[in-house]
């Protein structure tokens, strides 16, 4: 027993003071409190002073895959993790992690004026409800089962009603929906992507957030938006988003899918422009929990999934998840201002491979061209993709044609002369395949950064196709080439320098451009287990979102895949190479909506969604039929997503002796 209640009390305080820590549960601080043996009283005592407690670590206690004996654990978020906070004098303090969703998709919540709104529901370009009419006598407005991008952020002077503590603000995005309500009315791409803020009323002296406010952000000005997947927060307080798997100028017309997206958004099939999507929106939230959002024509129309700006507040490096995708990376003219800058692609070296102990394969950078956003814009609404180059799906026997390889198949195309900015800013991949880029990887997604090293990460979910050697899609001499496909993927490291040229020669105005690539961690493919799993559980298999906790120094590394049974979130520390699984999704589902906030108010947040919760494949053979009753159950019969956090518990603490 402590001789000195209050000196315990004191310095567990002074523990909790020196970081922010994920917020306590119920009754979380008065535990803590109780568990020092202290009341309220501060009286001073003679006890010497002790010196200043700063924090020396975080680490991430791993928690077992859930297993089919706890077939409700499988069904379910579930977290059994911990984490412990570190600190200089050996003290520490332990939390027991668990889930904490504000919503799930197709909930009626609260829209901040005494009334309620469908958690994400679809709507027109007049911001209509856009009805599921595919059951009779049960039409209901459609709403998203794929919940993705989330940004945490405050606003300065930011004034809603009903918030009591502090105003914190949550910018989250729908990628799609699954399927209509009939079950077999495939949806995918098919609905104009919603996005809405939820404000969020923190608690002072937990750090608990509380849904107060729902608000659907109008999209019309942008013309709608298309597959809205990964999203960051930039530096400047802004909501970064993404528009992935561009629409193909050359064949939309004629596509079903994107027939469908514009008759749901205009109600005509034929007026929607596919130079209008594959853009960067951007959102900035208002103080009264409101939004704006713009789109930046000028980052390159690729399959964007996750932007990361880097440390000078305008160099950017982009996610490209698509078959024969690319390394980008955008300048911007001007600090906190993406609406104008010069775009670069990579070129890969000598030496790439998914080895960790491998060397890094060195990246140069081929300048595709300069632009303004409000250039490219005028651009796309008034050219063709056949004003802007010739294509062919089959070899021409023309030399003045170049096969280049685009989504895993090839073309042959010619530029019509005049056109450059316009191919590189609208036909982005094309463009820079025929300039020679290194355009080999498949599906990259997730991109972050370590500010402190000067470190970029980057996922490719899978490793197959285009970057196996003898693949039909594979583009010989192009850099990237491994002698077997690594299904299960791998999280790659870009070191980040200065002083950097382009292959013309041309100085490149930034600090902080990639100048090689490596494997930092890799999954491993494995034959079926008794579960169903064909990637080893205890490793990553698709790594998707990625998420860089400065303060924690570790990376948090989402999952995509369809070789693990249940999809994981896990926590890498980067010092200590520690791998720990933090959280499962219900089987089936993906982990999405990640977002790693060091301090927010004094509170860290691990943001973390989950989308299309039973989607099973021939993996869940041995599983599907136990599991899908509980899925429906918790899920409205698959059609909900969850959005929310990580929260904490305090567990158990040790302190130093006085």
């Amino acid at each position: 027993m402590n001789p000195n209640p209050d000196l315990s009390r004191r310095r567990l305080l002074r523990l909790m003071g020196a970081t922010p820590m994920l917020p306590l549960g119920a009754g979380g601080v008065a535990a803590l409190m109780a568990g020092c043996g202290g009341g309220d009283n501060d009286t001073p005592t003679t006890t010497a002073p002790t010196p200043a407690v700063t924090l020396a670590s975080v680490s991430f206690g791993s928690m077992a895959a859930p297993a089919l004996t706890d077939a409700a654990a499988m069904a379910k978020t579930s977290v059994a993790s911990t984490m412990t906070v570190n600190f200089s004098d050996s003290s520490k303090l332990d939390f027991k992690l668990s889930y904490q969703p504000f919503f799930i998709t197709g909930d009626m919540v609260p829209n901040g004026s005494g009334g309620t709104i469908l958690a994400g529901g679809y709507y027109d370009i007049n911001n209509k409800a856009i009805v599921d009419t595919t059951v009779a006598g049960k039409e209901r407005q459609f709403f998203s089962d794929s919940p993705d991008g989330t940004s945490l952020l405050t606003v300065p002077n930011a004034n809603v009603a009903g918030v009591k503590g502090n105003a914190v603000f949550a910018v989250v995005q729908f990628e799609y929906t699954s399927w209509a309500q009939d079950g077999k009315t495939d949806m995918y791409g098919k609905l104009p992507s919603p996005i809405a803020v939820l404000t969020l009323d923190q608690d002072k002296t937990t750090g608990k957030l509380t849904l107060v406010k729902y608000h659907n952000v109008d999209t019309s000005g942008v013309n709608g938006l298309w597959i809205t997947c990964g999203a960051s927060l930039s530096p400047w307080g802004t909501h970064l988003s993404s528009e992935e798997y561009e629409p193909n100028a050359f064949t939309a017309a004629g596509e079903d899918q994107f027939k469908a997206f514009s008759k749901n958004l205009y109600g005509d099939e034929t007026k929607a422009n596919p130079y209008d999507y594959g853009h960067l929106p951007e959102v900035t939230v208002n103080t009264d929990g409101t939004a704006s959002i713009k789109k930046h024509y000028c980052m390159g129309r690729i399959s964007h999934e996750l932007v990361q700006v880097l440390g000078d507040n305008r160099t950017v490096i982009m996610g490209d998840d698509a078959t024969n995708s690319g390394y980008f990376v955008f300048v911007a003219d001007k600090e906190k201002d993406l609406s104008a800058g010069t775009l670069y692609v990579a070129k890969v070296g000598a030496g790439f491979s998914l080895d960790p102990a491998g060397s890094p394969a060195p990246l140069t950078w081929i300048r595709l061209g300069a632009a303004t956003s409000n250039e490219i814009r005028a651009l796309a609404a008034s050219l063709k993709a056949t004003d802007i180059m010739d294509r062919a799906s089959a070899d021409p026997q023309d030399a003045t044609y170049t096969k280049v390889m685009v989504g895993g198949k090839a073309e042959w195309i010619k530029l019509k002369p005049g056109m450059e900015k316009a191919a590189a800013f609208l036909e982005t991949h094309r463009y820079a395949a025929l300039l020679g880029a290194s355009l080999g990887f498949t599906k990259m997604e997730g991109t972050t950064v370590n500010l402190k090293d000067k470190v970029a990460y980057s996922a490719l979910s899978y490793c197959q196709s285009s970057m196996v050697a003898g693949n039909a899609a594979n583009v010989a001499g192009n850099g990237i080439s491994i002698p077997k496909a690594l299904n299960a993927g791998a999280v790659m490291a870009l070191s980040l320098k200065g002083g950097q040229k382009d292959t013309a020669g041309n100085a490149i105005n930034s600090e902080w451009m990639p100048a090689d690539v490596k494997a930092l961690l890799v999954g491993e493919d494995i034959g079926a287990d008794a579960l169903g799993n064909t990637a080893n559980p205890d490793k990553i298999a698709n790594p998707d979102n990625l998420k860089f906790s400065e303060k924690m120094r570790t990376l948090f590394i989402g999952e995509d895949s369809n070789l693990h049974v249940n999809n994981f979130l896990w926590a890498y520390n980067i010092d200590t190479k520690q791998l720990s699984r933090v959280l499962s999704v219900p089987s089936g589902a993906e982990s999405t909506g990640l977002h790693a906030v060091d301090d927010v108010n004094g509170w860290t947040y691990v943001m973390s969604n989950f989308q299309h919760p039973g989607d099973w494949i021939g993996i869940h053979a041995n599983v599907k039929g136990t599991l899908d009753p509980l899925v429906k159950a918790n899920y409205k019969d698959k059609f909900g997503a969850a959005v929310g956090y990580l929260t904490g518990e305090l567990a158990q603490f040790k302190l130093a002796k006085a």
